[in-house]
């Protein structure tokens, strides 16, 4: 009986993993093209980041032939997708979650600070996880060294909201964002501003950042926001929210 191989290490799942066109939407066509979620992170170590070979095999713990293969197979799918317009979607495969996002990095083009340092944001009321990010009045910051804790505070959003609060993280020198409900739009955003994305988070916010650091989160990557205030002038399509996937 031939061994089950070993799971991947990844740093995350991408924020968008649903790429359709708007005829495929209105067509109802099956998914087409499935990327895994590891082939998708060796597409961002070599081809974003500028790993070698070797190194994006060290830091997903497999071998450099593994990742030939992997490298591979990703490029024709998203020669396939770039030329053929194919749906493309990306789920599944044999990976687990880096409990040691740090070691992952190298040096993100938003990022000035050192590979050690982190910033990890959740939205924020009350010691609990805020439910609609669009909405958050709070978010507590968290600084983590060598996957500790050093120091954390909350800050106010003064009265920003959606995609804005994008910029305001960025500007603040967010890496990750741990949150529950988020709209499209927002989530475009952040993709944008290269803050990582960990929606569907509940519960208490020091004990989830705590589980994160720990590689034991319990979230959900496709949440999506559940509610809104839909008043004059204001609806989902203004900033994406209820969309599954990036036009």
């Amino acid at each position: 009986m031939a061994r089950p191989s070993k799971p991947r290490r990844v740093c995350g799942i991408p924020s968008c993993t649903h790429f359709y066109t708007e005829e495929s939407e209105s067509l109802d066509r099956p998914s087409g093209l499935q990327l895994s979620v590891e082939e998708y992170e060796v597409i961002r170590l070599l081809d974003y980041l500028g790993f070698t070979q070797q190194e994006a095999a060290d830091h997903m713990e497999t071998g450099r032939t593994t990742i030939q293969a992997l490298y591979t197979q990703a490029r024709r799918k998203l020669a396939r997708f770039l030329v053929e317009g194919c749906d493309l979607t990306i789920s599944g495969g044999s990976y687990q979650l880096c409990p040691s996002r740090w070691n992952c990095r190298k040096d993100f083009p938003h990022s000035q600070k050192g590979e050690h340092l982190m910033k990890i944001a959740v939205t924020y009321e009350n010691g609990q996880i805020f439910q609609h990010f669009g909405h958050t009045e709070q978010f507590k910051v968290y600084n983590v060294e060598e996957g500790v804790i050093v120091s954390s505070e909350i800050v106010d959003t003064n009265g920003q909201g959606h995609g804005a609060l994008a910029g305001f993280l960025l500007g603040g020198g967010v890496d990750v964002l741990i949150c529950g409900g988020i709209g499209g739009g927002a989530r475009n955003a952040l993709a944008e501003a290269g803050i990582e994305l960990y929606p569907g988070a509940v519960g208490d916010a020091d004990a989830q950042v705590e589980s994160f650091l720990k590689g034991q989160l319990v979230y959900d990557p496709d949440t999506m926001c559940s509610h809104h205030s839909h008043e004059e002038g204001h609806s989902c399509g203004s900033h994406g929210c209820g969309s599954e996937g990036c036009h």
